[in-house]
């Protein structure tokens, strides 16, 4: 910790979890239920639990979903899934791939919908059909996160409060990771303040260095950000932390 005080760099953590469980096998597709929910402009909701706000809205162009069991208190939150329904005559062969940008509990289902990802569910001349269905039987599996063109972004969360209070949302979280908090010596954890928000009071002046920790089946690795989060932090802004996860 006197390096950091020092150097007037507050160093945080978190742990990047790679979960062996056969649910999430590339290769093995668990049965559920699925509906969809209702949006003016069949995109996404900017107040989904995650607390990605607008790019919960709009990521993945709106294919995105609300989860009941899947949502694990927030560790779920950014986790990509493809979903296909089941019934041969209406549905198509690939389904659509998720993101998972809040929580929700429906009729017996696991994933509740855009309009825009259930739309993918049918085939092209069967939209309005599987609509009329309103809860359809389907199947899933958890699939990497990829995100053309961007690196793992940490957002300062419109609720912070400079200098005082610190609250950032992982974005652009790509590859199988689940992300979690942890505790090493000269290390500060960050509290999960809900969802995918990541929060600490009394922040101290200077820059902030975060790194992750991430966990393998074979073991784990240190993931340091390349970028600093500014002394000078702004609410609402998205950094750069030049690394990708995969």
């Amino acid at each position: 910790m006197r390096f950091a005080l020092k150097n007037q760099v507050f160093l945080l953590c978190v742990m990047v979890l790679l979960l062996a469980v056969p649910c999430y096998s590339q290769d093995t597709f668990t049965h559920s239920r699925a509906t969809y929910y209702g949006s003016p402009d069949c995109y996404g909701t900017a107040s989904g639990a995650c607390g990605f706000r607008e790019f919960g809205r709009t990521v993945n162009d709106g294919n995105v979903a609300g989860v009941s069991k899947l949502f694990r208190n927030g560790t779920g939150c950014g986790t990509c899934y493809q979903v296909r329904c089941t019934t041969p005559e209406i549905c198509a062969d690939e389904g659509v791939n998720i993101v998972v940008t809040d929580h929700g509990e429906g009729d017996r289902t696991d994933f509740i919908l855009s309009p825009r990802a259930y739309s993918k569910l049918a085939r092209p001349n069967d939209v309005l059909e599987l609509f009329s269905y309103g809860v359809v039987e389907i199947e899933y599996r958890r699939i990497s996160c990829k995100y053309s063109g961007y690196n793992l972004m940490f957002r300062v969360h419109e609720n912070s409060n400079y200098p005082h209070y610190l609250s950032i949302v992982l974005e652009y979280v790509a590859g199988q990771n689940d992300i979690t908090d942890d505790n090493w010596q000269q290390w500060r954890a960050m509290r999960r303040a809900y969802g995918a928000v990541w929060d600490m009071v009394n922040m101290p002046r200077g820059s902030v260095k975060l790194r992750f920790q991430v966990s393998y089946n074979w073991g784990t690795t240190w993931v340091q950000s390349k970028n600093v989060l500014p002394s000078d932090w702004k609410a609402g802004v998205a950094y750069d932390s030049f690394i990708q996860l995969y």
